[in-house]
């Protein structure tokens, strides 16, 4: 009678234990669907969109349109719709659809679509083509679609400047094809033989002219920056007597600014097993251009200058110069005016100018624009915004070279001073990071190691312990 109170008793128990454990995965069950939790494992996570992607989310609050030009039963479908659905956890307004191309024909001429599997992104009635849904491909299209118009950053040209046609090591080719890629313009511009600065230039780039600018010229570029023009000016250290910037003295006596002689000496470079005459940025003072920018910039040659600094935190006069510091550098580091040979000293009775060293500015100010004179009988018009104007002084050109752009943040930080000059202030520090390589390449040994692995020693090792296991059995 006991043995069966206590069967019956471990009957009810596990009863009990297997309704509670159903209990249990019924309610885990529910608070995965009420309470979903994701997590991304993969390298580089390439499942989850970036910081970068999410702030463009954030500055295109319109509505977003992917159309994919896709045949039914194509494989690349799944991997398309994880691809967007990313984005569309980040912008609940975003709307994908798929297009047989087959059954669609005119809506693949409209939309200009040359094969299957390409998408097209709309925003604002402008279009993009995409053929990847990379987060790289997707980012970078809409940062082109989130601006309208033409503006163009201009570079100048004809006086030994940087090209952007220059595929070589000293060239600016890299450099232009990142601004278009993020949907700037980019032209050359030469004053002998277009005498003016285009209208529809967001901003000029002066990139270290090696010859001195002709009077006319000099004035053309003197006149765009008083009529409120944007402008980048960046001047590599003098070789020789002849210094290129001063035929533009007219433009820094206007931006209230002077290039300093000498390059720039930084000893704690020798830590980071770099010549002394390189500086590698490790901070940056309060500025908007770097406002929340992280990364590192290697500078070969650097050229000090000096500015006005505003007195007091009284914000300036109507039309006059805002200068906000940009590159610094510690106490330690000196302009340099003799030879860079042998043992390098800080010798100021020769000319060499002791640190803190300014190497970058901005300037800004506000520009009174003049209220159109009104009709008679009608009251004045309300007086228009003033001219926001923006400019940027940096002591070295090379980091945008070709050879340099690839490295550290260079081309971060060259991207983020054009957006800044273009007014495009949403669009600094987007950047997105290249998804590591998805694919293995093996050495030529590695191959040859697995192939004869698999064909020879796997089949042989067992073959081998088979035969050794018969031979056992046979022998008992």
């Amino acid at each position: 009678m006991a043995a069966d109170n206590k069967k019956a008793g471990l009957r009810v128990q596990q009863l009990i234990s297997a309704v509670l454990f159903a209990a249990v995965l019924g309610m885990a069950g529910w608070l995965t669907t009420r309470y979903p939790l994701e997590a991304d494992w993969t390298a580089g996570n390439r499942n989850t969109l970036t910081a970068a992607s999410e702030k463009q989310l954030a500055a295109m609050p319109e509505a977003l349109t992917f159309k994919i030009f896709m045949y039914p039963r194509s494989d690349m479908r799944q991997a398309i719709e994880a691809d967007l659905r990313r984005y569309q956890r980040v912008k609940a307004n975003i709307t994908v659809e798929f297009v047989d191309p087959g059954s669609n024909p005119a809506l693949v001429r409209e939309y200009n679509v040359s094969r299957a599997g390409e998408a097209v992104v709309e925003y604002q009635g402008r279009r993009e083509t995409l053929a990847a849904t990379t987060e790289q491909a997707i980012t970078t299209a809409l940062q082109r679609l989130a601006y309208g118009g033409e503006r163009w950053i201009v570079f100048l040209e004809g006086h030994g400047e940087r090209s952007i046609e220059d595929a070589e090591q000293n060239g600016y080719s890299e450099f232009a094809q990142l601004l278009r890629d993020k949907g700037l313009k980019v032209r050359a511009l030469n004053l002998a033989k277009d005498l003016r600065v285009p209208d529809n230039t967001a901003a000029l780039v002066v990139a270290n002219p090696t010859r001195p600018l002709l009077a006319g010229e000099a004035k053309i570029v003197a006149d765009w920056v008083t009529a409120g023009g944007n402008l980048l000016w960046l001047v590599d250290p003098a070789e020789g007597r002849v210094d290129p910037a001063t035929s533009l003295d007219a433009v820094a006596k206007m931006l209230e600014v002077s290039w300093l002689r000498g390059t720039g000496i930084l000893l704690e470079s020798a830590s980071l097993g770099l010549p002394p005459f390189v500086y590698v940025t490790t901070q940056y003072p309060a500025n908007p251009v770097t406002q929340g920018f992280q990364e590192n910039v290697l500078f070969p040659l650097v050229r000090g200058l000096s500015y006005k600094s505003a007195a007091g935190t009284a914000p300036p006069a109507s039309g006059a110069w805002n200068a906000q510091p940009l590159l610094t550098t510690s106490d330690q580091a000196w302009l340099e005016i003799g030879a860079l040979e042998g043992e390098l000293e800080m010798n100021a009775p020769q000319g060499d100018t002791q640190g803190p060293l300014t190497l970058g500015v901005t300037l800004t100010r506000e520009i009174p624009v003049a209220s159109p004179k009104p009709a008679e009988g009608e009251p004045a018009p309300q007086a228009p915004k003033p001219l926001s104007q923006r400019v940027v002084l940096i002591g070295d050109s090379d980091f945008l070279g070709n050879a340099y752009f690839g490295q550290l943040g260079n081309s971060l930080l060259g991207l983020n001073v054009a957006q800044w000059l273009a007014s495009r202030d949403e669009q600094l520090n987007i950047d997105i990071p290249k998804a590591p390589d998805r694919s293995l390449v093996l050495p030529a040994w590695g191959l040859y190691t697995i192939y004869v692995g698999f064909a020879f020693l796997l089949p042989a090792g067992l073959l081998g312990f088979g035969v050794t296991r018969w031979v056992m059995r046979r022998r008992k």
